[in-house]
């Protein structure tokens, strides 16, 4: 076979190793509708590779942005204790950085309004970019500013001029998604205020090589970042991380904050460099730490794979809960549809009566569990797995159990 090798996003050195090769699969939020149930779906290699200069995970870009995100099915105000997190990260910045009615705060990726709610209610000028533009329209429906469009320099040229620098620049769970990460960090370096601050949010590498979360890989995911490599990258563009948080989100995610290099009102926080040791010592620096995560990822297959042949053999009902985009990848790599499960349940009325890409397993309302009283519930956004147990636990003589797939198979009561 010929070695395949494509250039670094971002460093532009050739990438040539594989970090785990997870087949074929769907766009993750390409939702089926019943009318288009005999029609075929495009699959695309889901192929995640590191690169050996600057420990970049990445994907190939096989589709465009705005062939993925024009029309977006995730709304995130349908996940309460993401609203609750957002709700806490306003009151921080508000307290930390003094952000105020006389500040300018503009959130790239904005979805549907979610966070940026609770900087209006404080009478802070704020903007949303968000290129999705049935998900914008939910923002602008509630009040929130909104333009629909992707964001690159080109862009932040345009917002300048129409909104000013803001002294708040955020992104959260965008960093990930673009395919040409130079032009979205220079972008971001554009429209940043002279003093300003950026804070993005993304999920961390270290926890999905420790944690098993291969689901969390799908093609809307370009990139997968250590802080080191964040770091990195924002250099090259003239912004510094000043400071770092681990957080419990996603599985466990990064806050950066960033400024402009050569502002030096913010000194750097020892959390920076601390979490960039860590890195290196759980061998995100090493080759062989990527190469063997695949390993880890077939015993994930097989385990889940033969508790639900026992438990069909058993003459068990199983359904699932949610239809994330890292459900889906789960589904797709090992082969779930509805021989295993009769249906799943979300809560997002944009996904209801659709089926699932790739699988096509049915999508139903969250009632539609007290109506089938089954006697296992997979839970395929397992990062909100505390939040669904007690929510389907309050559902009216609902007794069933929970199975946890990631980072290893568990049934909880």
């Amino acid at each position: 076979m010929t070695e395949h090798v494509f250039p670094c996003r971002a460093c532009g050195l050739p990438v040539r190793h594989t970090f785990v090769d997870l087949g074929m699969s769907p766009l993750c939020e390409a939702y089926v509708s019943a009318e288009h149930l005999h029609c075929s779906e495009r699959f695309y290699p889901l192929h995640a590779y590191v690169c050996e200069h600057c420990f970049l995970v990445q994907l190939e870009e096989f589709v465009a942005p705005g062939d993925i995100f024009s029309e977006y099915a995730y709304f995130s105000s349908y996940a309460d204790s993401w609203v609750e997190h957002a709700r806490q990260y306003c009151e921080l910045m508000r307290a930390r950085f003094g952000i105020g009615p006389g500040s300018r705060v503009v959130e790239i990726a904005s979805n549907d309004g979610y966070l940026l709610r609770h900087f209006v209610a404080s009478g802070i000028p704020v903007l949303g970019v968000e290129p999705a533009a049935n998900v914008a329209q939910a923002a602008l429906a509630n009040g929130i500013p909104t333009v629909v469009k992707f964001f690159g320099r080109a862009t932040a040229v345009e917002l300048v001029a129409h909104f000013g620098k803001p002294e708040l620049l955020l992104g959260n769970n965008v960093l990930a998604h673009v395919p040409d990460l130079n032009d979205f960090v220079a972008g971001m370096k554009l429209l940043l205020g002279d003093g300003g601050v950026i804070t993005m949010e993304f999920p961390h590498l270290l926890e999905l090589i420790q944690h098993n979360q291969f689901d969390t890989i799908y093609h809307e995911h370009f990139s997968y970042f250590s802080l080191a490599t964040a770091v990195e990258v924002f250099r090259r563009h003239g912004l510094t991380l000043f400071d770092v948080e681990r957080l419990p989100t996603h599985g466990g995610s990064l806050r950066i904050y960033a400024q402009h290099s050569g502002h030096d009102s913010r000194p750097v926080s020892a959390r920076v460099s601390d979490l960039v040791a860590l890195e290196a010592r759980a061998g995100l620096r090493n080759l062989a730490t990527y190469a063997g995560f695949a390993a880890g990822v077939i015993e994930t297959k097989r385990a889940l794979l033969e508790f639900l042949i026992a438990a069909k053999r058993a003459g068990k009902r199983i359904v699932g809960y949610g239809a994330p985009g890292k459900g889906n990848t789960l589904l797709n790599y090992c082969g779930i549809g509805t021989d295993f499960l009769d249906f799943t349940v979300d809560r997002n009325p944009y996904k209801h009566g659709k089926y699932t890409p790739g699988m096509r397993v049915p999508i139903r309302p969250p009632e539609a569990l007290l109506e089938a009283r089954p006697d296992y519930v997979l839970i395929l956004p397992w990062n909100l797995k505390d939040e669904i147990m007690a929510s389907v636990g309050r559902t009216r003589g609902l007794d069933a159990r929970f199975i946890v797939p990631i980072p290893r198979l568990e049934i909880l009561a």
